[in-house]
């Protein structure tokens, strides 16, 4: 079937379930990892037609449920074929699939970037619009807000500020203004690297080991990403040394596929674990 035979047939598919559909889309579609973590924290589950191909992979935290879909890619023929009443793009746009998809009058969305609450406020609120549940939208916002309270009520408690340093696998680390230093913040945390002048995400510099000294070392990727061979955080003498006698904290991969509505939980996992710390120790 050619491309303009797939956008007249889906055209018609997506006008057919569109009428039929009163409350919001009844075929949503993820195309990716990000846009996962937003469409099953807001949709109607039986709304659901499709989750992204990285759905069931060691990085991805799609329920059980979810592994029996579908899945979607940022691949035009694939997303029409799957009759979609909307489709939702993580940060990275919907790239030449957006044009088709425009071309058969399938809406999407795409999330916006960034690495701090406010993109989860913000994506939260337009992806509540586009599937028309904003209440479920603005009460999930709520709840993310309270929780931040509560976890720098326990960091006043605490009483100080634990140094962590974010290491991943592949030996890379996290400076200021990544979403890994807005969970540590939140924790209540200082993060080693930003406090050394670093930002943004960090290649593998064994130096790291060597040049701070911190309360706790936050892992991932080390049990649950993806297989590979750089795995230099593992293997590197100067990560182990790093890692030895110190305490740790291991954060699920799914946490870091985008500033989304997991990442309260990777810092109220970190919270915990800063809690058990005593200064000094």
């Amino acid at each position: 079937m050619s491309m303009a035979m797939h956008l007249r047939a889906a055209a018609c598919l997506w006008a057919c379930a569109s009428a039929a559909s009163a409350d919001g889309p009844s075929r949503i579609v993820s195309a990716d990892l990000c846009a996962d973590a937003y469409v099953f924290a807001l949709a109607d589950r039986e709304a659901i037609a499709a989750v992204s191909w990285q759905a069931g992979q060691p990085v991805s935290g799609a329920p059980g449920w979810a592994l029996e879909l579908p899945r979607a890619s940022h691949d035009a023929e694939r997303l029409m074929a799957l009759a979609p009443e909307l489709v939702v793009f993580g940060p990275a746009g919907a790239g030449d699939a957006g044009y088709f998809l425009d071309r058969a009058g399938i809406p999407h969305i795409e999330l916006g970037w960034g690495e701090d609450w406010q993109i989860v406020d913000a994506n939260l609120r337009a992806l509540g619009e586009a599937v028309e549940r904003p209440d479920r939208a603005a009460a999930l916002r709520e709840d993310i807000g309270q929780r931040r309270a509560a976890l720098a009520a326990r960091a006043e408690t605490r009483g100080w500020a634990p140094s962590v340093f974010y290491l991943s696998v592949t030996g890379g680390a996290a400076g200021a203004n990544t979403l890994v230093d807005t969970a540590i913040r939140a924790a209540g945390g200082s993060n080693a690297a930003a406090e050394a002048g670093a930002e943004g995400w960090l290649p593998a510099e064994a130096e790291w080991a060597f040049r701070i000294d911190p309360d706790v070392v936050l892992t991932s990727y080390f049990i649950d990403g993806y297989q590979t061979r750089s795995d230099i955080g593992r293997r590197h003498s100067a990560y182990r040394r790093l890692l030895q006698g110190r305490p740790r904290i291991d954060i699920p991969a799914s946490a870091w596929s985008c500033a989304g509505p997991d990442l309260i939980d990777a810092a109220e996992a970190i919270a915990e674990a800063l809690d058990n710390l005593e200064p000094g120790s």
